[in-house]
């Protein structure tokens, strides 16, 4: 008989993707699609896609399936766990009479009360005149894998943080009693739990076996820590995307609203994380790809460029600087390409040293290795200017993509965090 093989979902921002591997994590085949995240009927869609483009033999092996989606998308359902309107995602704001009434209840800085959180979104959506049909609210990895199982109303303890669980005693808290939403609130498990194996609709329609169990899922960007290799303490993934951010394993759950700051669990240790509006979003404003690998290549890594830069977009920082007004640092311009740039990343560098040492000053586990994702991971130039700066090993992440995190979590389930 053949090895079981065990298939991650990643529904992100940019895309659809399925990774599937083996008992031994080696990739066996993958998939990618497009879709509209503001649909959730494209969300099923590209679900069906992904698994059709698998070939027949992988998806036969697939033994338990896990999924990650994007942090605080959110559906309010009916009875049959049909959504009652388009997406709440991840970056709407709109809820911001809803988070004043959290932030009355919550303690302070809770992240909870942010207008774009999950629970603010809940509040909101009752206030629609949908709502008088509502039964579930729910999260876009947990629709998802409950539309593979046929069994809604549950959820994961990384997707329930923005909601207002309490992450550290594993309940919902008292104080959020008096926003009557107890009757819309999940039951919560740990990421990886077994929640079923999939409905005889689905093994038939997606020609998969019929005992093939998902488990429950997490957050796009906890998968992509999950598929890093980052595992033990002082452990740190830094994504080298549009935007800088930064996760770092801690033995201590680190919070500070003032930066964005909060620490997500991982069993029974903490991910403390924050981002930067830094990143390669300013880079792109100077130079395209060919022109970025090849200043970089004539870079010498080894020495300071000489130039003070805190390179950003536009105005505006969260961290490791609060500062809505921050204007970008870049000049002065030497007419030399190669040593403009050698400023630009020495300086994002320079940033991404500062975020770590916040995240110590404020209690978490000092860096002590750090594993680089993203477009901005291939770049050697950077990597040594980064690794001078932070005074720690800096390589590459074992894999990059979040859906080999969700497979992994698909393989291992809960285990994987304990």
């Amino acid at each position: 008989m053949r090895d079981a093989l065990y298939l991650g979902l990643d529904f992100g921002t940019s895309g659809a993707r399925a990774q599937v591997i083996d008992t031994k994590g080696n990739l066996v085949a993958q998939a990618h699609c497009s879709y509209d995240i503001n649909q959730w009927q494209s969300w099923l869609h590209a679900l069906a896609w992904l698994f059709a483009t698998l070939p027949a033999p992988v998806r036969h092996r697939i033994k338990a399936i896990a999924i990650d989606g994007t942090s605080s998308t959110v559906l309010l359902c009916d009875e049959t766990n049909t959504p009652l309107h388009p997406p709440l995602l991840y970056n709407d704001d709109r809820a911001r009479v809803e988070a004043e009434r959290i932030a009355a209840c919550a303690p302070l800085g809770h992240i909870a009360a942010a207008p774009s959180s999950s629970l603010a979104k809940l509040l909101y959506a009752l206030k629609q005149p949908h709502a008088a049909a509502s039964r579930y609210f729910t999260d876009q990895a947990s629709w998802l894998a409950s539309m593979l199982t046929g069994k809604p109303g549950c959820t994961d303890y990384h997707n329930a943080l923005k909601l207002g669980y309490d992450v550290a005693t594993l309940a919902w808290p008292d104080w959020m009693r008096p926003l009557g939403v107890a009757a819309y609130l999940p039951r919560v498990v740990t990421p990886g739990t077994l929640l079923g194996t999939v409905t005889r609709e689905v093994a038939s329609k997606m020609d998969i076996s019929p005992t093939c169990c998902v488990r429950a899922g997490t957050t796009d960007s906890i998968a992509a820590f999950i598929a890093s290799g980052a595992c033990t303490p002082g452990d740190a993934v830094t994504s080298l995307g549009s935007t800088l951010v930064l996760k770092l394993l801690s033995t201590k759950r680190v919070e500070d609203v003032r930066y964005g700051i909060y620490s997500h669990r991982l069993g029974s240790l903490w991910l403390a994380g924050g981002a930067s509006n830094s990143g390669g979003a300013v880079l792109r404003q100077f130079f395209d790809d060919a022109a970025l690998a090849d200043l970089s290549r004539q870079i010498e890594a080894s020495r300071p460029s000489g130039l003070d830069y805190y390179p950003l977009p536009k105005a505006g920082e969260r961290f490791p600087i609060n500062d809505p007004h921050l204007a970008p640092r870049l000049t002065p311009r030497p007419a030399n390409d190669v040593q403009f740039l050698h400023g630009l990343l020495e300086g994002i560098a320079r940033i991404e040293s500062q975020g770590y040492a916040l995240l110590a000053q404020l209690g978490a586990t000092p860096v002590k290795r750090v594993l680089s994702a993203g477009g901005g991971a291939k770049n050697e130039a950077w990597r040594v200017l980064r690794e001078g700066l932070l005074g720690v090993p800096v390589t590459s992440a074992l894999h990059g993509e979040a859906a080999y995190g969700a497979a992994r979590l698909a393989q291992y389930g809960e285990k994987l965090l304990s």
